[in-house]
């Protein structure tokens, strides 16, 4: 069974960067975090990490290519 919200503290570890990043990336949009219902910590769906991680990747390819 995945996942369905992964924490800051994951997120940041997935896509090698601090949770402070994280937390600045959502002030800014780049990143939105949903927020947990009953404690409002930032939580973050495996799939948007995984989009976020494509497009990072896909960047990569065109300024390097």
């Amino acid at each position: 069974m995945t996942k369905k919200y992964f924490t800051i503290k994951e997120t940041a570890k997935i896509i090698g960067v601090t949770p402070l990043t994280l937390r600045n990336w959502d002030k800014n949009g780049k990143l939105k975090a949903y927020r947990n219902p009953i404690n409002h910590y930032r939580v973050y769906k495996p799939e948007e990490i995984e989009l976020f991680l494509r497009k990072i990747e896909s960047s990569r390819h065109i300024i390097s290519g």
